[in-house]
């Protein structure tokens, strides 16, 4: 044998001797998934049948706070499910009748877990912790890469009458390290955020419906990263907001029916927002809300804000709380609003291709333009569609929009 080939022969064995050999578990019966889940090796896929799995909720306590001045503050909180220093593949059999009822702050805790997986299921019934501090979600997710995709999460609304603490049960909040794909998941009900980020957290969230709870709907913060895009945020306090030093990149989304702004970059955040509708929000449609952030809104579709009295800003289509001179703001359309388009700033009507007109909607619920709306090929020239022509305003303009 000669010598090259001898090298190949050994290099050949090493790597089949350290190989990992991935198992499918398969869980229909029994009610004890966390042990399955411990038992479970890294890269592991554990298929889970038609039924509920109740969790038995642990408590602990964390030394990082993940949404404190200090960072460095204890916090007591508690998980339902916990994958720890390894990755699973956790599949569903059935979107809706496959549950993980979590009975805890952090429903599912996951923490250097990467390469997990969780598709196909609903995660309900947690319950509020106690300290305030504790950032529970129905996912929670720590120093991990995950995918999470096809979940609902649904009804973590608990709130004990006799606690003082304000905060609820978020749907998917990304802690420290956290790197997420989010797809194609409904977030319904929950007691707080739709989706948080905060510290080192990053996130791209997809095609997901995010509706009814008392925070945000997407709420970043800190130094966290998100691309939020064609997603549907209605019912929460506020839409889509950049926080801290955060970076938000925000492209056609639904924003709507939300009891105060639609869009708001403050702190010293970045906000870049195209091709979104932001319509018939409680107050403001978007808003810069500190003279230290900045960003740009262009090819939105800002309409009917303003609806209830005013509590978070004017009941306008855009209020500049800001530094307007750190804003691109181009190629919009800002109509019908209750307290009129613009405040704390000249009207932007036929400025940088800004118009005020009606954008001409399909229909009450459906945001796809007439073919004689003014929306129709007057987006930013930089920007196109599918078949090369020059976008159109909206949802439904620039490249992969279609729904």
């Amino acid at each position: 044998m000669s010598r090259l080939a001898y090298i190949f022969f050994v290099a050949n064995l090493l790597l089949l001797g350290t190989s990992v050999r991935s198992d499918i578990l398969t869980v229909e019966r029994g009610s004890n998934l966390q042990a399955v889940i411990d038992h479970a090796s890294d890269g592991d896929t554990l298929h889970l049948g038609l039924k509920s799995f109740e969790a038995r909720p642990t408590r602990f306590v964390e030394s990082l706070c993940g949404n404190c001045l200090d960072p460095q503050t204890e916090v007591t909180a508690s998980y339902g499910f916990i994958i720890k220093d390894k990755g699973l593949v956790i599949v569903g059999a059935d979107r809706q009748l496959t549950r993980l009822v979590t009975k805890a702050g952090y429903g599912i805790y996951l923490e250097n877990a990467d390469g997990t997986v969780i598709r196909n299921l609903t995660i309900t019934g947690g319950i509020r912790d106690d300290d305030g501090n504790a950032t529970d979600a129905g996912i929670v997710v720590r120093r991990s890469r995950v995918t999470i995709e096809q979940v609902n999460i649904r009804d973590n609304d608990d709130r004990s009458a006799d606690s003082t603490v304000v905060v609820g049960i978020g749907g998917i909040f990304g802690r420290e390290g956290a790197e997420m794909t989010i797809h194609n998941c409904t977030i319904v009900n929950s007691g707080w955020d739709g989706i948080a980020l905060y510290r080192g957290a990053t996130a791209y969230v997809s095609d997901c419906l995010i509706k009814d709870g008392r925070g945000v709907g997407i709420g970043v913060t800190w130094d966290a990263y998100c691309v939020a895009y064609r997603n549907e945020v209605t019912g929460f306090w506020k839409g889509i907001g950049s926080f801290g030093t955060s970076t938000v990149i925000a492209a056609n989304n639904l924003v709507h029916d939300n009891l105060g702004w639609g869009m708001v970059g403050t702190g010293q955040s970045t906000l870049e927002a195209t091709n979104n509708v932001i319509h018939h929000n409680g107050n403001c449609g978007v808003a810069p809300w500190s003279t230290e952030s900045h960003g740009r809104f262009v090819n939105n579709i800002i309409t009917q804000n303003g609806w209830r009295d005013q509590w978070v800003c004017p009941c306008v289509g855009v209020w500049n709380y800001g530094d307007w001179a750190k804003w691109v703001f181009r190629n919009n359309i800002v109509w019908g609003n209750e307290a009129g388009e613009y405040e704390d700033i000249w009207d932007q009507t036929d400025i940088n291709s800004n118009l005020k007109a009606d954008p001409m909607f399909i229909g009450e619920d459906d945001f796809h333009l007439l073919p004689e709306s003014p929306a129709i090929h007057t987006g930013d020239s930089t920007i196109f569609n599918l078949d090369g022509s020059r976008s159109h305003i909206g949802l439904y303009g620039g490249p992969r929009s279609d729904r």
